[in-house]
């Protein structure tokens, strides 16, 4: 899974470095990040509410999404295995580097913490590394597209 992660992260880093220099020059970059920072709050709220049929609006159709597969993880997906893919209580993302690509693609890369109860109540917590890309529809709103996590925590002085 590391192999994994570092891979799909250094494929992203190298088509970014050769397109950020043109992209910062066609695109608002303060406009974009902050639609980017309205889709990722407005994902951990509908979490935080409990709405996950509103889900959907923060996701493509086709989202992809590998967690985690230690033994917490997983136990943490079987009991919230009826939410689908997002399958905690609430989420808390904390991007450290979000770079737009192009126009329509974007990163965040960060560490995030889900909450969830177990089978006795008790609240839970779970910490991650991600990588989630984003693509920005013809409507012009921010969504997740895929979303790679590890178990293994960064600690980013970036």
């Amino acid at each position: 899974m590391k192999t994994l992660t570092s891979k799909l992260l250094i494929a992203v880093v190298i088509y970014c470095a050769a397109t950020y220099a043109v992209n910062a020059q066609t695109i608002d970059l303060k406009k974009e990040l902050a639609k980017i920072e309205e889709t990722r709050n407005g994902f951990m709220l509908a979490i935080k509410e409990k709405r996950y049929q509103d889900l959907a609006n923060f996701a493509t159709a086709d989202m992809q999404s590998t967690h985690p597969g230690t033994e917490d993880w997983n136990k943490m997906r079987s009991l919230g295995a009826e939410r689908g893919t997002f399958p905690y209580d609430s989420i808390f993302m904390n991007p450290k580097e979000t770079v737009i690509v192009s126009d329509s693609v974007a990163y965040d890369y960060g560490v995030s913490t889900v909450y969830f109860s177990d089978k006795d109540g008790k609240l839970m917590e779970l910490h991650d590394t991600f990588l989630v890309i984003l693509k920005k529809g013809s409507d012009g709103i921010w969504k997740l597209h895929r979303e790679v996590a590890s178990a293994q925590i960064k600690y980013f002085d970036l």
